[in-house]
């Protein structure tokens, strides 16, 4: 049955944490719009266990990060990375990362990263957003056809709850899809692969008695040192009895042949009752789209991007899409953007999916490169010796890095014709100390400090522009009314003295909607009219 048709700002095919995301941002805007999704809600095989920092910043914008943060994994178990022979074998390298509860607080963000695994990520993001009629998410409902015309979109949607169709006309639509996504390849445009396809098995299961059996011997992830088969994680999923294995698969090792029982008895060191729950062929592919926009159709997420998941960072450069994404569309639609908007999400986040890739891919060969000499399990001198060495290797080749990447969450910068460059930045080089504090420069994310005890200088961003003003000067009035003029939301924010003056570096800091730095200088522009054009994308 054929229903009569209805409107959208935007429709978002796809209610993964992506779409969901884009959907967060946008009513955080007040822009309306549909998500449909093909599934029903629920997660059959968790996947993608840490949200990262950036994404964890962005959540607490649009208002979950707490219910992410309680959304179940214990505070009091460790985030420690082993390398072991065997989980309850040999330990022959640990990385202390601490406990949720107990790690200490990090200088640059006030949301560090959170273990939420997406059998309780996606319940949290769908209770946020609600499904129809409560909410824009309408569940088992697919996309069949799309038509673009000169000023929105038409696609038609099948509910296959109730058998019907109907017509849905958009002002632009967000292709959330996935690797494969039906809608990209409508567009024609293409995804080629950046470096070689590989094959894994994930296998999920239940050990009800392993973490009281491993003792402070637990940790969050336990990379496998036994074979080319079994090199890689094993990792808790809810800090109980949930676990995921990756096998690796090849011609050669025959891994797809071996009973899932018997890869997770040789994973482990001792017998324990072990529930197997499901086993799946995993195809990781390493695909960056050509472009992100076709007219009036975008891509965000997987369809946009794939990514080894060697750092973590595919979900995170995902959420980051809808960040990016998101006030853009907001803009247009609100009618302030300029004319050159909406092409700048490919031209901003393009890079940062090929440079996020790169990474993984570099996370994952120093796995597939690395050699598991036998003496490694040897009970004896030798194998003491040889676990020894091993550490040192592990210690000394950036393995950690995998678990521990700021510079990639929050130190990569967008280049575009929206961010006016600031001539006396310094190159970045190498890897981030301590005390590192990103995001203060043109392009990068804006830095966090704590405006006051409970405020983050984040929290001051989020909607329209900001200018954090740490001087005074009378050319702030005109800076206003060339905003006002062209509908430009501004704030103007005083800075005092103290950390966050010092941390900005300059006496005017404009930040956008997004949260990244657009301009900042010791003077303020000479043209207030080009400066409001230039960062609304009229360039």
């Amino acid at each position: 049955m054929t229903q009569p048709g209805q409107s959208a700002d935007v429709l978002i095919v796809g209610g993964g944490p992506v779409g969901i995301a884009l959907a967060l941002d946008l009513r955080h805007r007040g822009i309306d719009c549909l998500v449909v999704d093909a599934g029903d809600g629920t997660v059959r095989h968790p996947k993608v266990s840490t949200i990262g920092p950036r994404s964890m910043e962005l959540f607490r914008r649009w208002g979950v990060a707490d219910a992410i943060r309680t959304a179940g994994w214990p505070a009091d178990h460790p985030l420690d990375i082993a390398w072991v022979t065997q989980v309850g074998g040999h330990e022959v390298y640990r990385y202390r990362r601490g406990t949720a509860e107990h790690r200490p607080a990090f200088a640059h963000t006030p949301e560090p990263d959170q273990i939420c695994p997406a059998h309780w990520l996606n319940p949290v993001l769908i209770q946020a957003i609600g499904v129809h009629p409560k909410g824009p998410l309408r569940l088992r409902t697919t996309v069949d056809q799309v038509q673009q015309a000169a000023d929105h979109v038409d696609a038609t949607l099948t509910d296959h709850t109730t058998g019907t169709t109907r017509t849905v006309r958009a002002r632009f639509l967000v292709a959330c899809d996935g690797a494969s996504s039906p809608i990209r390849q409508a567009c024609g445009i293409e995804a080629p692969a950046r470096h070689r396809p590989q094959v894994f098995r994930n296998i999920l299961f239940r050990a009800p008695e392993l973490k009281e059996r491993l003792g402070d011997r637990v940790a969050l992830v336990y990379f496998l040192m036994l074979s080319s088969t079994l090199r890689f994680p094993l990792r808790s999923l809810n800090g109980s009895d949930l676990y995921n294995l990756v096998v690796g698969v090849d011609d050669a090792n025959g891994a797809d042949r071996i009973d899932a029982l018997s890869l997770i008895g040789d994973a482990l060191a001792f017998d324990t009752p072990v529930e197997l729950l499901s086993d799946g062929a995993w195809h990781l592919t390493h695909r960056v789209a050509d472009r992100y926009r076709a007219g009036r159709v975008f891509l965000a997420g997987d369809a946009a991007h794939t990514l080894s998941p060697s750092g973590g960072f595919g979900l995170n450069t995902g959420i980051a899409d809808a960040a990016d994404l998101g006030w853009k569309l907001a803009a247009t639609l609100d009618g302030w953007a300029g004319p050159q908007l909406l092409d700048t999400y490919d031209t901003e986040r393009r890079p940062v999916a090929v440079e996020s890739l790169n990474e993984a891919n570099v996370n994952l060969q120093r796995t597939m490169r690395r050699q598991v000499p036998i003496e490694l399990h040897l009970n004896s001198p030798e194998g003491e010796k040889a676990r020894a060495e091993m550490a040192e290797r592990l210690a000394n080749s950036g393995a950690t890095r995998e678990f521990d990447a700021p510079e990639i969450h929050f130190g990569l910068r967008y280049r575009s014709p929206l961010i006016i460059e600031d001539a006396d930045v310094p190159l970045r080089e190498g890897m981030p100390d301590a005390n590192w504090r990103p995001g203060s420069e043109p392009g990068y994310r804006a830095a966090h400090a704590w405006w006051d005890a409970a405020t983050s200088t984040l929290d001051l961003f989020g909607h329209g522009f900001v200018l954090l003003q740490s001087a005074a000067h009378d050319g702030l009035a005109g800076i206003e009314r060339a905003f006002a003029e062209r509908g430009v939301p501004l704030t103007i924010q005083q800075i005092g003295d103290g950390e966050v003056a010092k941390l900005y570096e300059r006496s005017f800091v404009l930040v956008r909607p997004d949260g990244h730095v657009a301009w900042r200088g010791d003077d303020l522009p000479s043209d207030p009219v080009a400066f409001a054009d230039q960062v609304r994308g009229d360039v």
